[in-house]
């Protein structure tokens, strides 16, 4: 009987290999890309996923592996919406926010608080400018010296222009310039609170009506209080007073000139924004 040839084996490697290879190149990819994701910049890195799509469709369909964890297309895991994973991971959240709504990332409060002193510090500003002008209409510029913080619009006036030597009554004068800024308190108190500070040297103060420095600042801040609510449209609820004694100094009280600048009385307009 004749012999059957048998068939010869095929040529070239076995078919799965072929299919383990294109695997194996696909996974090194993969973790090649996780590895680049740390420094890669982020134009840089749309670039390398739309190159990856191109070639090897790794990204398209699918569930996303990083999310439900669902892992398709032979075992090979999917990156589906992978701008929304960098953002979650922090990755582009330096990038702008102008115009952009907060509630689409997370942000911590640090950097919320700094956003909003910075708007706040902006409109202190915008404010002060306002004030200056109106101070300079008025004629009384020379006579009140103006500050601001995020927090306030600090207006000064010198304890020697309102008050005698020991007193916390009122010059004639005096009244005539809280007159004017009473008038410019009325745009903002509405919106936001009003405090009152009186200050003093560090001279003590020894006398059967003011028998410290702390009872002297006190009432002449109270002074001012009082006026104001007479002479405005103010709400009360709105203004508050306080005595500061010779606590908070400004200049050196080891000379007349920076003793004459620590008396003083300080009205501070908080920003409405201020909690």
């Amino acid at each position: 009987m004749a012999k059957r040839k048998e068939d010869a084996p095929p040529a070239g490697s076995p078919a799965w290999m072929a299919t383990f290879s294109d695997l194996m190149n696909l996974l090194l990819c993969f973790f090649v890309m996780l590895f680049a994701m740390s420094s890669i910049e982020e134009a840089k890195l749309q670039e390398f996923v739309a190159a990856m799509n191109n070639t090897f469709s790794v990204f398209d369909g699918g569930a996303s592996a990083i999310g439900d964890g669902i892992l398709i297309s032979n075992g090979v895991s999917q990156l589906n919406e992978l701008d929304q994973y960098i953002n979650s991971t922090g990755k582009t959240a330096d990038s702008e926010t102008d115009g952009e709504d907060f509630n689409d990332y997370e942000m911590s409060p640090e950097a919320m608080e700094e956003i909003l002193e910075d708007k706040m510090l902006e409109e202190n500003e915008e404010r002060v400018e306002e004030i200056e002008e109106a101070l300079s209409e008025s004629d009384i510029a020379d006579e009140v010296e103006i500050s601001f913080t995020a927090q306030y619009v600090k207006l000064t006036m010198n304890g020697g222009l309102l008050f005698d030597s020991g007193s916390a009554e009122l010059k004639d004068d005096a009244k005539m310039i809280i007159d004017k800024v009473g008038i410019i308190l009325e745009r903002y108190g509405s919106t936001g609170t009003i405090e009152i500070e009186g200050h003093t040297d560090n001279v003590p103060m020894k006398s059967a009506q003011y028998p410290s420095n702390e009872e002297l600042s006190s009432a002449r801040a109270l002074s001012v209080f009082y006026y104001l609510l007479d002479s405005t449209t103010l709400n009360p609820l709105n203004l508050k007073h306080a005595g500061m004694g010779e606590r908070v100094p400004i200049a050196d009280n080891s000379t007349p000139e920076g003793r004459s600048r620590n008396r003083r009385v300080e009205i501070l307009i908080y920003n409405p924004s201020q909690g």
